[in-house]
């Protein structure tokens, strides 16, 4: 992965904020474990709350926790009066998402002034073994303020 140089000098912060500020993050349990400029790792526990009728965690979860990452990768190169806001993304559920604990990694493949590319995986931990569950391709853009 190429390094890239955040144009926010205080993107740690920034992004940390924006992430912070969803109450729906923090209802699901996910934190960050890394960040770095177009880099993030985020992880949950399991939680049975968050399961389908199978006992997997839901692929809605996951996917929520993908685009998040997504997102705040994003964000980490992204101006400092910028918003964001996702604009596409698809989602492949590669197995099921079973394990005491789920990380997503997500980078930029390309930023731009308006629209940044991102792709992220999520894993999981079972067994003593680390299995990709799902992957996933977003688009975000930067939202500039109106004045």
């Amino acid at each position: 992965m190429a390094a890239f140089e955040p144009k926010n000098p205080d993107y740690r912060a920034a992004a940390t904020a924006l992430f912070e500020g969803q109450p729906a993050m923090r209802a699901l349990g996910i934190s960050i474990v890394r960040l770095a400029p177009g880099e993030v790792e985020l992880a949950m526990l399991y939680s049975s709350a968050f399961t389908q009728q199978n006992g997997f965690v839901h692929a809605g979860i996951i996917t929520a926790g993908l685009d998040n990452a997504c997102g705040v990768a994003a964000f980490t190169l992204m101006p400092q009066e910028a918003g964001i806001l996702t604009v596409e993304f698809k989602t492949s559920l590669l197995a099921p998402a079973r394990g005491e604990r789920f990380t997503v990694k997500a980078e930029v493949v390309k930023p731009g002034r308006t629209l940044t590319f991102c792709e992220a995986k999520a894993f999981t931990e079972h067994d003593g073994k680390t299995t990709v569950i799902a992957a996933m391709t977003g688009t975000l853009m930067a939202m500039q303020p109106r004045g």
